[in-house]
């Protein structure tokens, strides 16, 4: 089996809508995938009422934030409840942080550097689906302050550090258990997609995760090299967790292809196969 368990759409900062992804899933030589949208199961309950006979088997999923004293971090949730209250709390509270970050984000922009956008543009980024920096950076770049998405985030959005209620690993954690999920972290060593994790550091940050309820680890992911994949496995080993296999496909938004994610074959890894049949039974 070839697997994909970690992809955006628009429903959070992907540039496919569920039925487009759908459409180039069905082209793909990809058996088994996951929509993991940012603090949304919105694309997750899209996709399945538009499943197909003979499409790729498909595993709800989602992409939470959270961060502790120990870092930053993203938590995949796979083969939940998706009418579990705890779940849709959740994603309801992480939703109204994102909408006061953005509007944190336009302000700065206004103030530190002078950047101003039309009102008709800026209700139309508050009213999208989860809001996030690459629709802020992509409003900068439509406007001519930057001559790319990247340049844009790097010079424009990053600088942004406001204040804003933080969901913790034990509150992600909690409610993909509550809904009758899996957690998973997400791209271990990159933190929340912007950091690198040493290896030491890594061990503590699994270690407590593990106490709060984490079953697995994104072990093969896109942008890993040998060193992160190997350091990802002896971590699975070390504290019995489940594997998964993610591109972090975001469309034209980052430069990764679908079903990038180094892992050829399912069968080639028993922790990700036991995965696969525990989301099988769930769902």
């Amino acid at each position: 089996m070839k697997i994909d368990l970690h992809i955006h759409t628009t429903i959070s900062d992907g540039t496919d809508s569920p039925s487009q992804l759908l459409g180039k899933l069905r082209e793909m030589p990809i058996d088994v995938f996951s929509v993991t949208d940012h603090d949304s199961i919105r694309a997750s309950e899209k996709i399945q009422h538009r499943l197909q006979p003979g499409d790729p088997r498909f595993i709800p999923g989602v992409e939470l934030s959270a961060r502790d004293d120990l870092g930053r971090y993203h938590i995949l949730g796979f083969a939940y409840r998706s009418d579990a209250p705890s779940l849709r709390h959740l994603t309801e509270k992480t939703h109204a942080i994102r909408v006061k970050k953005t509007r944190g984000r336009i302000a700065f922009l206004k103030e530190r550097y002078g950047l101003s956008f039309p009102e008709e543009e800026l209700a139309a980024l508050q009213a999208l689906p989860n809001p996030g920096k690459p629709h802020v950076g992509n409003l900068i770049v439509s406007h001519g302050y930057a001559s790319n998405l990247s340049e844009a985030i790097r010079k424009y959005v990053d600088p942004y550090h406001g204040k804003f209620e933080r969901v913790t690993p034990g509150e992600a954690i909690g409610a993909i258990l509550d809904a009758g999920g899996i957690p998973v972290l997400a791209h271990g060593v990159y933190g929340d997609g912007r950091q690198y994790v040493e290896a030491d550091e890594m061990d503590a940050r699994v270690a407590s995760l593990v106490k709060l309820g984490l079953m697995g680890i994104e072990c093969y992911y896109s942008r890993y090299g040998v060193k992160e994949t190997a350091l990802m496995q002896r971590l699975c080993a070390r504290y019995d967790l489940l594997a998964t296999a993610g591109s972090d496909y975001h469309g034209t938004n980052k430069p990764v292809k679908l079903g990038e994610n180094h892992l050829q074959r399912a069968e080639d890894d028993d922790r990700v196969m036991h995965f696969l049949e525990t989301c099988f039974k769930r769902c």
